[in-house]
């Protein structure tokens, strides 16, 4: 997709003047969102939709895995390097010197300062995405993975490491609910901004009657995209696009063309 699609719905392309991205405000003052704001003279709120549990030591136990059967571990986010840490220390694991550590991002490698010395330790880097990530693993095909999650994960590292016959556990140690949205009933938005299903899933926990009206919908990524249309709403805003590499990008196109209307 090249463009902002908005052929099929031109009643729904009005002023944009209120967005609400359903993820925490960002500590950097210098976010896109915050510069979004300022040149188009509009309000950007921020509220997490979803909140992330960490699964009881007890819990854990139940899924029967020996952590220190494992020679590598796969960090897809900041949440799964707190919650493996966690883990380790209820269970008074002390995590060996060699141990390897795969980051889907630099900065998720760079959080595990907060539990290790990292000049001291392996850690190998991608810069975005899975696939990216991915195609570092496969040069390490004689290590034993272990893949701290969610309970609601994407299936783009399982299913690479099967079918490269890679070995790979995966261990739940946390998982996604929906957030208590209750107090904002009676607020309105023209676009609401979502990064994931379990977003999609939290508005319509808190809201089973929710009726869209002219509020715009905007989802980042394909699973996030078909969770919107899997909920009977109109998708308004898909991101990412190849002129648009990030959900900023999407919704200043979006809003440029509706807002010179």
């Amino acid at each position: 997709m090249s463009e902002i699609t908005v052929t099929a719905h031109p009643d729904r392309l009005t002023k944009v003047t209120s967005i609400l991205v359903t993820q925490a405000r960002p500590t950097d003052e210098k976010s896109p969102y915050f510069e979004l704001a300022r040149r188009y003279n509009i309000k950007v709120d921020f509220r997490p939709f979803i909140e992330i549990q960490g699964v009881s030591f007890k819990e854990f136990r139940k899924q029967k895995i020996n952590i220190l059967d494992h020679t590598a571990i796969i960090f897809t986010s900041r949440n799964a390097v707190d919650h493996f840490f966690r883990i380790c220390k209820e269970a008074r694991i002390e995590v060996p010197a060699d141990m390897k550590y795969f980051c889907i991002t630099e900065q998720t490698s760079n959080y595990l300062q907060k539990y290790i010395v990292i000049r001291k330790r392996k850690i190998f880097t991608g810069t975005k995405t899975a696939a990216e990530l991915l195609e570092l693993i496969k040069k390490h095909k004689t290590e034993k993975f272990l893949f701290p999650c969610s309970d609601k994960r994407t299936n783009d590292i399982p299913g690479f490491m099967g079918t490269n016959d890679l070995h790979l556990t995966e261990a739940v140690m946390y998982e996604t609910v929906s957030a208590d949205l209750s107090d904002l009933e009676d607020v309105y938005y023209d676009i609401l901004a979502f990064f994931s299903p379990s977003g999609i899933k939290s508005l319509m926990d808190n809201f089973p009657d929710f009726k869209q009206n002219k509020t715009r919908i905007a989802a980042f990524g394909p699973t996030t995209a078909k969770a919107v249309t899997e909920a009977g709403l109109i998708l308004d805003i898909q991101a990412p696009l190849p002129n648009a590499p990030s959900m900023t990008g999407a919704l200043e196109l979006y809003i440029k063309k509706a807002n010179s209307i």
